[in-house]
């Protein structure tokens, strides 16, 4: 069917619609990359490490010192004890109520634009289906208006027009698989602060 066409006549016969769901595309892509990158970076995190320097350095009455080891790792969970450090000094529940806003703001960072591509998982097929249709119409109406009938041209004008559903589907599957990916990893992450949060409040609350 595509014999001896270029990859831009193959475009051209899915429509417009093609290079809406190529942009689409790219993007998912950007923002896989932009979150493989950022949860790597967590994963290399020694949460259990990060917990235990800053017990260490409370036990001593270091809580400078707590408070620069924080400082000094990258990641949300020494955001979210760097927090409740910086509330030491203060009520329970002021320093609870700290930590539960630096969680608030971590997933607001890890969230970001993964609704984009949930959208795009969502909604790539019907772009898809929709740029079918509209090339299933131009072959029927070519053959009303020019006169060229027969099954052959109608096969061939659908045929043509069905690579929009297909690229539809290229790009949706893989964008579902990564949003429910990203959505599992955030939801990990977001346990695992709450879990700092929790040790690091009693163990402030009980020293």
């Amino acid at each position: 069917m595509f014999e001896g066409k270029s990859l831009f006549s193959i475009l051209n016969s899915g429509g417009g619609i093609m290079y809406v769901l190529i942009l689409c595309s790219i993007l998912t892509v950007a923002i896989i990359i932009q979150k493989f990158l950022l949860f790597r970076k967590i994963s290399k995190t020694d949460r259990i490490g990060i917990l235990e320097r800053v017990k260490s350095k409370v036990t001593s009455g270091d809580f400078d010192g707590a408070k620069n080891d924080c400082l000094s790792e990258t990641g949300p969970f020494s955001s979210v004890l760097y927090a409740g450090l910086s509330q030491h000094d203060k009520s329970d529940a002021a320093v609870e109520s700290a930590m539960e806003r630096s969680i608030s703001e971590e997933v607001l960072k890890l969230e970001e634009y993964t609704g984009i591509v949930g959208t795009i998982g969502n909604t790539a097929v019907y772009i898809g289906l929709f740029g079918t249709v509209i090339g299933i119409m131009k072959a029927f109406h070519e053959i009303a208006t020019l006169g060229q009938g027969g099954m052959n041209t109608v096969i061939v004008g659908v045929s043509e027009a069905l690579i929009a559903t297909a690229m539809g589907l290229l790009v949706a599957i893989p964008s579902v698989v990564a949003f429910n990916y990203f959505v599992t990893r955030i939801d990990r992450i977001i346990k695992e602060m709450e879990i700092c949060a929790s040790e690091l409040y009693d163990y402030l609350k009980h020293r």
